[in-house]
């Protein structure tokens, strides 16, 4: 049994690539996959793979635990661009 606690939010947020929080910035704004890699000039496959991997670093476990740290990182974005989150 793996008794490791799954990363903080913060922890998440600092362990992904600069492409993976652009993924989740897209799924924040409530795009699909396909438009995910529209927009991002990739095939869906690439997308889902990043998605993989997000869930693998943060422990995500489920589309709401995703979507959670989407929503986080497009909050953290906003800050630093000096926006008030939605």
């Amino acid at each position: 049994m793996d008794t490791r606690r799954p990363p903080t939010t913060a922890e998440a947020l600092t362990s992904l690539s600069v492409r993976e929080r652009e993924v989740l910035r897209h799924l924040a704004d409530g795009l699909t996959y396909t438009s995910i890699a529209r927009r991002m000039d990739l095939s869906p496959h690439t997308v889902d793979t990043y998605l993989r991997r997000i869930r693998e670093k943060s422990g995500a476990r489920s589309r709401v635990g995703l979507l959670r740290l989407a929503i986080a990182v497009a909050e953290d974005q906003d800050r630093d661009r000096g926006q008030e989150p939605d």
